[in-house]
């Protein structure tokens, strides 16, 4: 099949760690490997940031990233992005005219998904939807802090009713479209995956000190829960907390939020066993996941936790927070412990007690990798994946590699 995916503001192409570059963007480049490596055709549409950027990138023979001209050609906050989804559409129904007609595009996030359907029935392209996030979640946890354009909400129950599909992540997502009013027969499930040849437990760890390693991998944003981390480290004692994410290392004592972290940690009196570890490339992260006694994930709220699953597969036990998506991926007791999000002492209780317990932790990280690899190595979610595109597309899906063998 030719698969076109638009992406507007998650380039599979960026460096993650970034205010609006994270799960999305990963997700993006890893399912448009995994579909390409399958035999699909695959262009990914994103919007041109830089001037500097060709208009193609080739990324295989059967793989390609266009950056679409949409909007100024510098870098801006996805909330600001809105204004250019018309011309978006517009170079997509262009691109779709003549020489790549697609068999079924797949939105990511809910601008794309305006664009997509705009182009999509220019062209007559089915379109699927994946939100990535929901805006009413996002209004509910931030409140008067949140910078969505005024209409998301209404926009995102729309599009639920106009795409041909909506790719639901986990029941919890159900459970808010379904509030939102998108009929539950317009959803098929299939949730985010990970990379398990790249994401394993042999190979190299970054060095470390003999305490206990407390591993945290988010952006430096008040909503992925730091401080609650920070906050529980008094009860955790002995151990360090390492937090990858945010700008690169050079950089990390001119931003604010890394500044108000290291503060918190000056106020608990752990500023000596916290380390703000900056932006990691993507090829070193399974080395710093395989450096962990326990990988900590406490966001306020999450659609799916991609990083909890990059631990999983690594062979590293997890503690988040029993929010959205990580309720799905997280068996509790089995594969690591679930606890409430913003609770910094019922936090400082799990650690504790994960840490201090040797035999669990090896059984925990036993039954994450087995979970990992079997439930969401990536050839077997774009394989139900394609199956999705072909069901909307009326074309027989090809068996994939994991199904021959």
């Amino acid at each position: 099949m030719r698969i076109a995916m638009i992406s507007e503001h998650a380039s599979p192409l960026a460096a993650l760690g970034g205010i609006d570059a994270g799960g999305q963007n990963a997700h993006v480049a890893e399912l448009a490997g995994a579909l390409a490596a399958e035999g699909h055709e695959v262009r990914v549409y994103t919007r041109r940031d830089s001037p500097a950027l060709p208009t193609v990138v080739p990324l295989g023979s059967s793989l390609e990233v266009v950056h679409v001209p949409a909007g100024p050609a510098q870098a801006l906050a996805k909330d600001e992005l809105l204004p250019f989804m018309g011309r978006f559409a517009e170079c997509l129904a262009a691109d779709w005219r003549d020489e790549w007609r697609p068999d079924v595009a797949h939105a990511h996030f809910w601008m794309s998904g305006l664009a997509a359907v705009t182009a999509g029935r220019a062209r007559e392209v089915p379109v699927v939807q994946t939100y990535h996030a929901l805006g009413s979640v996002k209004k509910r946890h931030q409140g008067a802090a949140d910078t969505s354009p005024p209409r998301r909400i209404a926009y995102e129950r729309e599009l639920g009713r106009a795409v041909d599909r909506v790719i639901v992540q986990c029941q919890d997502e159900v459970r808010e479209l379904i509030r939102l009013g998108v009929p539950r027969a317009r959803m098929s499930m299939v949730p985010s995956g990970v990379n398990t040849e790249r994401f394993r437990p042999d190979g190299p760890s970054v060095p470390r000190s003999k305490r206990p390693r407390i591993l945290t991998v988010a952006r430096l944003v008040e909503r992925k829960g730091v401080e609650d981390l920070i906050r529980a480290l008094p009860g955790v004692p002995r151990a360090e907390l390492v937090v990858v994410g945010g700008p690169a290392l050079s950089e990390i004592e001119a931003d604010p939020y890394a500044r108000r972290l290291l503060a918190i940690a000056e106020e608990c009196r752990v500023a000596d066993r916290v380390r703000l570890a900056g932006a990691v490339p993507a090829h070193e992260m399974p080395a710093w996941y395989r450096s962990a006694d326990v990988v900590a994930a406490t966001p306020w709220y999450e659609p799916f936790g991609l990083t909890v699953l990059e631990a999983m597969a690594c062979g590293v036990p997890v503690v988040g927070s029993a929010v959205g998506g990580l309720t799905d991926t997280v068996v509790d007791g089995v594969t690591g412990d679930l606890v409430p999000a913003r609770d910094p002492a019922g936090l400082a209780v799990a650690l504790r007690k994960l840490l201090a317990d040797d035999v669990r932790r090896i059984s925990y990280a036993a039954a994450a990798v087995d979970r990992a690899t079997h439930s969401y190595a990536w050839p077997r979610i774009a394989g139900r994946l394609a199956d999705v595109y072909a069901s909307v597309a009326g074309v027989t899906p090809e068996p994939t590699r994991e199904a021959v063998a």
